[in-house]
């Protein structure tokens, strides 16, 4: 499974005041994710998929209060509390579009944030998921039904930039599920042993041993 992010740019900045008449509240809000369509990173997600995940990460995070995004583009599908910068509240699908609103904290990169939204920054948010990747006919890397959303958006500077560097951190990994937790798959070590392996038969053999471990993790 790989490491997948998507970056989404038309999100609106909002502060609100306070209900109790002190400090400012600050949100951002609009198209977190989007189905049925092949976007720039040249990916389709079908909407089922999509419609799937929205509601399990809202009954399993979102009504617990626990659906939390961070600052920047995180190298792991994990939250790392530290970087936590805000709170998503609501995520609801409107046909193909799934539609989410966050609340930025007073953390320590909620702060920064709200620096930002206040000297008038562009921000985005980049949803972060795992999941498998196949060509379709049309050329497109549809979406397979593995996919996992780890979370509905992180928050993300200048995404009008070129998603180079994205590509190379996030997707440049493999992953599996193993215990309860997402672990990074040892791809070197495993390369070493295929290196290792002289013969075409036994390189064969030794292919389908670490394939059958994968699949035991998954």
């Amino acid at each position: 499974m790989k490491l997948i992010t998507e970056i989404f740019e038309n999100v609106s900045l909002i502060t609100e005041a306070a209900e109790d008449g002190g400090s400012k509240n600050y949100f951002i809000e609009g198209v977190f994710m989007q189905a049925n369509v092949k976007n720039k990173n040249g990916r389709i997600y079908p909407v089922e998929i999509l419609s799937r995940e929205a509601k399990r990460y809202n009954d399993d995070y979102i009504t617990k209060n626990r659906a939390y995004g961070e600052l920047g583009h995180p190298a792991g599908p994990t939250i790392n509390l530290e970087r936590v910068s805000h709170m998503i509240k609501s995520l609801y699908q409107d046909g193909n579009n799934f539609v989410g609103r966050a609340k930025i904290l007073d953390t320590p990169y909620g702060q920064i944030v709200k620096n930002l939204m206040n000297e008038g920054a562009k921000l985005g948010v980049s949803s972060r998921g795992m999941g498998s990747l196949v060509a379709n006919k049309l050329g497109a890397a549809e979406v397979q039904p593995d996919f996992y959303l780890a979370t509905a958006a992180d928050i993300v500077a200048d995404p009008s930039a070129p998603n180079a560097f994205v590509e190379g951190i996030m997707e440049g990994r493999e992953w599996i599920y193993e215990d309860g937790m997402f672990k990074e798959v040892d791809l070197a070590n495993a390369r070493k042993i295929v290196h290792k392996t002289v013969s075409r038969e036994d390189r064969e053999a030794v292919f389908v041993k670490i394939f059958e471990r994968f699949l035991h993790n998954l």
